[in-house]
């Protein structure tokens, strides 16, 4: 069985994350995507909604996705999270799965900066989708680094939690950028400043 991994604060999670998750499931053929929310992200700063806010956003949005689930590991444990920590632990619970660490571009460049990358990308494959303004260019990494790195085309969109974060608390609607479900859930919690 092969499973995809997203990982990501997502604060929110947008249709970009979504996109993404389809583009390299697509791809790459894997029978399931699993939505890891992290705690707190080791090359980020702290998310501006809780664990529990982030979970229920991406519960709602992948709720009729029949390939696609949520792992809450990240957030129950705490603390930074680490993906080599994550998959541990996941090849050891699921020693049949083929997994593959699902990635946009900026992070593709970031590879040799992860905690121990030699032994990740000797555990698994990372799936790499472009972002808008980033250039994917294997190149650029070390070579062992490179061959574990395979790219999934995804439709381009101009869209990060951190512009959502700010037009939600400007006023300005995140509708249609965001699933309905997470539009829905931000208005009636009040997250980002919206008034519920």
């Amino acid at each position: 069985m092969k499973v995809g991994i997203m990982g990501g604060t997502f604060d929110p999670l947008h249709i970009g994350h979504m996109l993404a998750a389809e583009s390299a499931r697509e791809a790459y053929m894997l029978e399931q995507v699993w939505f890891m929310p992290s705690h707190i992200p080791p090359h980020k700063h702290a998310a501006g909604t809780t664990g529990a806010q982030r979970l229920a956003m991406v519960n709602s949005a992948i709720a009729g996705h029949p390939a696609f689930r949520v792992l809450d590991w990240e957030v129950v444990r705490g603390g930074v999270s680490y993906t080599i920590e994550t998959v541990r632990r996941l090849q050891e619970e699921y020693a049949g799965i083929e997994f593959y660490f699902i990635i946009g571009a900026d992070m593709v460049q970031y590879l040799p900066k992860w905690r121990d990358i030699d032994e990740l990308v000797r555990r698994l494959y990372f799936i790499g989708v472009g972002r808008p303004g980033t250039p994917l260019d294997l190149d650029a990494l070390p070579q062992h680094i490179a061959r574990r790195v395979l790219i999934a085309d995804m439709p381009q969109l101009d869209i990060s939690s951190t512009m959502l974060r700010s037009r939600a608390a400007a006023g300005k609607s995140i509708r249609y950028m965001v699933p309905d479900a997470v539009f829905d859930y931000v208005q009636r919690s009040g997250c980002y400043g919206v008034q519920p």
